[in-house]
């Protein structure tokens, strides 16, 4: 039997490779004589840069950042074997995990640790640049980003505004003449990891928000401040970012990115099964096996389960999703290639518990999937 394990990271607990890992261990138990092929993926989030360069036989380098707090991080980016592209994770510079729990609040943090590492994409000299934005800590439209590369945003008195999400609304006077020129000679890609528009109920504020520690209120003011900033960029600049498909992906910063130049905004699982040629695997599978860390609706609009699960119905091949947890619209997956789905948490216990116990509980529903499928065979 040949198995095919393609799973997304468990934000926060465990990356991709761990979760193909543990699930592998768990089935081992009861298929030991198995052949299993694992190929850790990504949508555009965590685990994007890693596989890239997995696929590409690249190399991974370390970059000094601001954090989402303004603080400074070791960051990274990589880049392919011919040196022609750099593969850059918006969550190595401005990721939720670079926020303690009791901090995170998008009010203030800021997108400009990304801008620093396409400035170093840019310092290598490639020819792309392909950009994961999962995962972020952010709400800031991709502003602090565009600071990082020479864009200014002033207020009323004409300063240039501060770090966060709230500052946008501040939002008097955008200028793109001191914009980094060296974008103009680069191709650049955007891997995006949802389709959601700016604003609005399926916006970046309402939808995203929560998980980056907003409250109501906050995703209300949130959601006020990405409006003005489009307001003021389709004016003054003549780019329209509100209603565009994915651009409030990563708290806005899809809406951002489209005043850079050259820029093309994609499905980030598309880009990623193509570089790990996720299809040659899957052709001649038995069963295959994906999953992220929560499985809801939001998992049919661009997230990595459902991304695999169509590669794999081209073939006629059944998947299953072990998955961290579930919210009550997670069914509608089933309508997109999924054929059964298992969550993976035990006992009720504290997140920060449950995160540390992501591998043995991973495991151990790996193990209880196998012997359902063994008693079927």
């Amino acid at each position: 039997m040949k198995i095919v394990i393609a799973p997304d990271s468990f934000k926060e607990s465990l990356t991709a490779l761990e979760v193909a890992q543990s699930i592998e261990g768990g089935f081992r138990r009861i298929f030991p004589d198995a052949q299993y092929i694992k190929v850790p993926m990504a949508d555009g989030g965590e685990g994007s840069v890693q596989s890239l360069i997995d696929a590409t036989k690249g190399e991974l380098l370390e970059v000094e950042v601001t954090a989402p707090l303004g603080n400074k991080v070791t960051g990274f980016l990589g880049i392919s074997g011919d040196k022609q592209t750099a593969f850059i994770e918006m969550a190595a510079a401005s990721g939720l995990h670079l926020v303690p729990f009791e901090q995170r609040n998008p009010l203030k943090t800021t997108s400009f640790g990304t801008g620093e590492l396409i400035k170093k994409a840019l310092d290598l000299g490639v020819k792309k640049i392909l950009l994961g934005i999962g995962g972020s800590a952010t709400n800031d439209g991709g502003v602090g980003m565009l600071q990082a590369l020479g864009a200014s945003f002033k207020n009323a008195a004409g300063e240039e505004i501060g770090f966060g999400g709230e500052q946008l609304q501040q939002i008097c006077q955008i200028s793109l003449e001191n914009l980094e020129p060296r974008l103009q000679s680069v191709e650049f890609e955007v891997a995006c990891d949802v389709n959601n528009p700016l604003c609005g109920e399926r916006g970046a504020s309402a939808v995203f928000g929560p998980q980056k520690g907003a409250t109501p209120e906050m995703m209300q003011t949130l959601d006020n401040a990405l409006a003005h900033f489009a307001d003021v960029a389709l004016a003054q600049q003549g780019i329209a970012i509100a209603n565009h498909a994915g651009t409030g992906a990563a708290g806005g910063m899809g809406g951002g990115l489209l005043l850079l130049p050259n820029v093309q905004l994609k499905a980030g699982v598309q880009i990623i099964i193509e570089a790990t040629r996720l299809a040659e695997h899957i052709q001649d599978a038995d069963l295959v096996i994906t999953g992220e860390g929560r499985m809801d609706a939001q998992s049919i609009a661009g997230k990595t389960p459902v991304g695999v699960a169509k590669m794999a119905k081209q073939f006629d091949v059944q998947v299953i999703a072990i998955v961290g947890c579930l919210r009550e619209d997670y069914n509608v997956v089933y309508q997109h290639g999924i054929d059964a789905v298992f969550p993976i948490i035990r006992q009720l216990n504290s997140l920060e518990e449950t995160l540390k116990q992501g591998r043995e509980n991973l495991e151990s529903s790996a193990e209880n999937v196998a012997r359902l499928i063994k008693l079927k065979m």
